[in-house]
């Protein structure tokens, strides 16, 4: 099955970014493992089994050569940017390395900026800060809190039923908005998996002279991103979804809207100069960093955060994306075709069983809340899996509805809900068919 649409990939033609070479198809023990891999959890009548972990999208395990990169930083772990010392420069070093790693990694243009931040919901919230004044936003109620909530001034698209219909939904608002204008949309969707028509998108939004942002916190783990040919304005993403959880994420992109905005934050590294003061009669003048990096990664950065990044971008990049989707797609079908047999639990979808997507699937089970089924596979059978709403409150409503299961089942707050599983580095065989069965048993009840 192709893993991609033509609306959301540029041409097979399209160049591979620097640093992200495509290796030969090889056997699964090419792919790195993952830390906590021989987890043992607790299950009722005090028995140990084997962690089956089904909670990537949220935050995915640590890869071993990110774990590795990492003790290998600490020993000589300084300050950055301002130290004279030997520990100092060598931590200089790795962090500035790690920044060119992470713009290879996703296929960025000379002369983007790549910014640090904590996670996808900052990088965002540094763009939105940055924004010319008057800019419009567009953004579908389909996409994660991060995206959707950050925006002072935004026009919202309902939930298109196709993606031919989410480029003229795109395309009709854009048209309609006078001024700067930025287009905020997902490459994958957390909540179902989906991946979306984004180099179609882009490229309504510069037919229009407007930028786009894309969120690839989902895209990363699972799909080669390249923002070069796909002709993308700016994107985000996170460590904790790449097998970095060490409190890094990115925001890399074109830097003319950066540079020209007050930092993000205020602070040591950011300013240039600082002049007046008591002393000399005056008020204090700052001169603010002309480098889009430095200017709005204020304080001492998350160094050991940005090497684990690079360390990840560097083991995906070496194991090869063709290895990677081929075992992800052969276990999310596994799954998908088990979830199917059994009867009283149904997939939640916008655009059809049929789309491509990523190691992602969202179900309700009659009879059971989404909490009810994620602490029985928790407590009984030793599998972790996410219940709610995913940070996607309209879009999870969105498909409640549609799928009538709005009044089925309740979150914790009173309001419907579904289970989500999600699969990556690590995930087995073996844990995908001790979903199936332990899904099979609990319908069974009821």
């Amino acid at each position: 099955m192709s893993v991609v649409t033509d609306l959301t990939t540029p041409s097979s033609s399209s160049p591979v970014p620097s640093g992200d070479p495509e290796s030969p198809l090889g056997a699964r023990s090419r792919i790195p493992a993952v830390v906590g891999a021989d987890l043992e959890v607790p299950v009722k009548g005090g028995r140990l089994v084997r962690y089956a972990n089904f909670d990537y999208a949220a935050s995915a395990p640590c890869l071993e050569p990110v774990s590795a990169a990492v003790a290998a930083a600490l020993p000589a772990y300084s300050s950055v940017h301002r130290g004279a010392g030997y520990a100092s420069q060598l931590t200089t070093a790795r962090y500035e390395q790690a920044r060119h790693t992470v713009r290879a990694f996703a296929g960025a243009r000379p002369g983007d900026a790549v910014v640090f931040t904590r996670n996808t919901t900052d990088a965002t919230n540094l763009l939105a800060r940055c924004l010319p004044e008057g800019t419009t936003v567009v953004v579908f109620e389909t996409e994660h809190h991060a995206s959707l909530l950050p925006w002072a001034d935004a026009v919202r698209l309902a939930p298109p039923a196709f993606p031919g219909e989410a480029v003229r939904a795109a395309d009709e608002a854009l048209a309609a908005i006078d001024g700067p204008k930025l287009l905020v949309v997902t490459a994958a969707s957390n909540v179902t998996g989906e991946l979306w028509p984004i180099a179609a998108l882009a490229h309504i939004a510069h037919r229009h002279g407007a930028r786009v942002l894309v969120d690839a916190a989902q895209l990363v783990p699972h799909r080669r991103l390249n923002l070069t040919a796909l002709d993308l304005d700016y994107v985000a993403f996170s460590g904790h979804k790449l097998y970095a959880p060490f409190g890094a994420g990115v925001l890399i992109g074109r830097s003319d809207w950066l540079t020209a905005a007050d930092p993000y934050l205020r602070g040591g590294g950011a300013s240039r100069n600082v002049a007046g003061g008591a002393a000399e009669g005056a008020p204090l003048a700052t001169e603010w960093s002309d480098d889009a990096e430095q200017r709005h990664e204020a304080g001492t950065p998350n160094v050991l955060g940005a090497v684990a990044l690079a360390a990840a971008c560097d083991a995906l990049s070496a194991t090869g994306w063709t290895s990677l989707v081929k075992e992800e797609e052969r276990l999310i079908g596994l799954l998908r075709e088990g979830l199917a047999k059994i009867d009283g639990v149904h997939e939640l979808s916008l655009w059809g069983p049929g789309h491509p997507r990523v190691g992602i699937v969202s179900f309700v089970v009659d009879g059971w809340s989404a909490r009810e089924v994620a602490e029985a596979l928790s407590s009984e059978y030793g599998i972790g899996v996410r219940d709610g709403r995913f940070c996607a409150h309209p879009f999870v409503r969105h498909l409640l509805g549609e799928a009538g299961r709005l009044d089925d089942g309740t979150c914790a707050d009173g309001t419907a809900g579904a289970v989500r599983a999600s699969i990556g580095i690590g995930t087995t065989e073996e844990h995908v068919r001790r979903l199936v069965a332990a899904l099979t048993e609990l319908v069974s009840r009821r």
